[in-house]
């Protein structure tokens, strides 16, 4: 279990209750250590958030409190929604869908009249997909898996003169510019960074090959020159 959905948890047991959770209860339900349970508890403390009680008593919401660090004013509640809203309808499948899943925990712990500020935002990105970027979609998903695992891609990719190669690449970063996504890479063939948008590769495949950052080819240089006058678009 992720450390930010161990937080979520600890804090929802918490709201509501008139009497102190035990610390081991606590660590029994998220299957994790007394001691897990302990710092968790403390590093919520440390952030704001209304804890009472001590180890061996057991933890309480102060009456009354809500949490400090989701306590959004409505114009920055209004940019989470539509940033959720954007992922869902640009990103990748599983960004879309952890991007959603951020926005309900952050809606159920939100104060009533809030929670309904968030649902009456005007600001949408209709999702409407055709075959074409729901393949794309999936893509998405690999390409940005292999960003985080620094496997080497094996693209095969047509320009957008219609010309095809086969490209062997350290992919670095996505980025979307309004109306395309790029795949940020070191290309082995080129020699130089190049940017590959998803809808024209036709195949990705996994060498089964790594890669470690290499100082002048990695993502800050790669950012460095993006900044400049950059022409490697394929």
């Amino acid at each position: 279990m992720r450390r930010a959905d161990r937080l979520f948890l600890i804090i929802n047991a918490l709201r509501g209750r008139r009497t102190a959770l035990p610390a081991r209860q606590l660590a029994a339900t998220l299957e994790v250590s007394l001691r897990t349970v302990y710092r968790d508890v403390a590093d919520l403390q440390l952030s704001g958030v209304p804890i009472e009680g001590e180890a061996g008593v057991g933890y309480v919401l102060r009456k009354g409190s809500d949490i400090p660090p989701l306590m959004f004013s409505a114009d920055e509640l209004e940019a989470l929604v539509a940033g959720t809203r954007f992922v869902r309808a640009f990103a990748g499948e599983r960004l879309a869908r952890e991007a959603q899943s951020a926005l309900i925990k952050i809606e159920a712990v939100l104060p009533p009249d809030l929670r309904e500020k968030s649902r009456q935002s005007r600001i949408y990105a209709p999702i409407w997909r055709d075959a074409e970027q729901s393949k794309v979609a999936v893509l998405l998903d690999q390409l940005h898996a292999a960003i985080a695992t620094r496997h080497v891609l094996c693209l095969d990719y047509r320009d957008g003169e219609g010309r095809t190669s086969v490209r062997e690449v350290e992919p670095l970063c996505l980025s979307f510019w309004g109306g395309a996504w790029t795949l940020g890479s070191w290309c082995r063939m080129r020699q130089q960074f190049r940017n590959f948008r998803p809808d024209r590769i036709a195949a990705c495949r996994l060498p089964g090959e790594t890669f470690e950052p290499v100082a002048g080819r990695d993502v800050a240089a790669y950012l460095a020159i993006m900044r400049g006058d950059y022409d490697g678009f394929e």
